[in-house]
């Protein structure tokens, strides 16, 4: 710790005890909080199908929608970051997500959750992307792994509270009480944000790009896109990732119930591994990467092998592999965050100048996936037809997952084919 605190005292004002406290945690919570918005609906779908009324391709598209309005404004976002910085950005999305939660809450209808569960996607839309932005401007590059790493956990973190703790705590209360506390929250995270995070680093202050016009950041985007090394790594980590967070947010739990025939108690159990595999992870993988670049081999390596191993534990699943679910959701947790290092790769390749807008450019295309396969995995289960009320067919379960798996081996493909690589 001290040979930290030695490294960042010289090249920030505040050393590195005091940066983990006044920007890592606030951020930190705030990811908290988007984690819980985008998991919850995994536990609650029971409730919402019996409230509402909804089929597979319903449930899945009103549930996607939080991932496609997050897509759509990455782009902005990305501008918005670099320009303003993260602080007052992410303190202002934080309204628009209480404003979701309360139309969600109050929604009898499958148009108004829609409606809310967009507008929640869209508040949250910058909790991970400020939160990157923030490292990069106050961390040293060699740092960047392990505290992306720490803030992945805190997303992690939140996605553990909607399984048991969720599942005890809707026993008791409506799950619309739930989204008014959410709604609290979300509130509560952008006062927090926006009277301790300090403006900027003596490091990085506000980038050279925040005090361009906007103009000329849209023309940096060029730099971003025109990168061929950047299309080969996004694709891969896109199709990987999003068939991940399509199955964490959504899917796994039903695969869990109709599949491993698990009861409900059993899901939420289950499902409390898959995250705690996950906070494995995304804690342990930041480490071994920063050791690994020690030693000379870039976070691309290890992220290159968790993506294969996480396909391989999908085919477990795709092959109905039942014997142990608990183990099999752990596994898919682990080597499944192996993902979160693309944004340090992409650090590391890019000037910090675009940090915001080559983070949100990834996290555009992530999102976009995730929306399609959570969608199309609901409409695959939907053409098979139901063993009874309330479940799903154990075929288009399968279905679902070979077709995932087949687009995600053609992305490490497309990373791995030998070409010559042009930046």
């Amino acid at each position: 710790m001290s040979n930290l605190i030695s490294e960042d005292k010289a090249t920030n004002a505040k050393p590195f005890y005091i940066l983990v406290l006044v920007v890592l945690v606030p951020f930190g919570l705030g990811y908290y909080m988007s984690y819980l918005f985008r998991t919850i609906n995994a536990i609650i779908s029971p409730q919402l199908v019996s409230d509402v009324g909804m089929t597979p391709a319903a449930l899945g598209l009103m549930t996607a929608v939080y991932f496609i309005t997050l897509a759509t404004v990455q782009l902005p976002l990305g501008i918005a970051l670099d320009r303003y910085g993260p602080r007052k950005v992410q303190s202002t999305l934080s309204i628009i997500t209480a404003a979701g939660a309360l139309v969600f809450a109050l929604g009898t209808d499958l148009p108004t959750l829609t409606i809310g569960r967009g507008l929640i996607g869209l508040g949250v839309s910058g909790c991970l992307m400020a939160a990157l932005k923030a490292n990069v401007i106050w961390f040293s590059k060699s740092k960047i792994p392990i505290v992306n790493g720490v803030i992945f956990a805190f997303g992690t973190a939140g996605a553990l509270t909607t399984t048991v703790p969720l599942e005890l705590l809707i026993r008791e209360v409506d799950w619309r009480l739930v989204f008014f506390c959410l709604a609290g929250i979300a509130i509560l995270s952008g006062l927090v944000i926006f009277f301790l995070v300090p403006e900027s680093s003596n490091k990085n202050s506000i980038e050279p790009s925040a005090q361009s016009s906007t103009r000329s950041q849209i023309a940096d985007l060029k730099l971003v896109y025109g990168s061929r090394y950047f299309w080969r790594l996004s694709m891969m980590v896109a199709l990987h990732w999003g068939v991940f967070l399509a199955y964490q947010a959504l899917w796994a739990a039903p695969w869990l119930r109709d599949v491993a025939l698990l009861d409900r108690s059993d899901v939420a159990e289950t499902m409390l591994i898959f995250n705690i595999g996950m906070l494995a992870g995304v804690l342990s993988i930041g480490v071994f990467a920063e050791l690994l670049q020690r030693l000379g081999i870039q976070p691309v390596v290890p992220l290159i092998i968790g993506t294969i191993l996480s396909i391989i534990v999908q085919g477990m699943f795709a092959l109905a592999w039942t014997d142990y679910p608990s183990l099999l959701c752990f596994l898919f947790g682990y080597f499944g965050s192996t993902s979160t290092l693309v944004y340090a790769v992409l650090n590391q390749k890019f000037p910090n100048e675009l940090a915001g807008r080559v983070n949100t450019a990834q996290n555009m295309l992530i999102f976009i996936t995730s929306f399609s396969i959570q969608w199309v995995a609901g409409v695959i289960i939907g053409l098979f037809p139901a063993p009874s009320e309330g479940l799903y067919s154990a075929e288009g379960h399968q279905m679902a997952i070979f077709t995932f798996i087949s687009l995600e081996v053609l992305g490490v493909i497309f990373f791995l084919w030998p070409r010559k690589i042009k930046q």
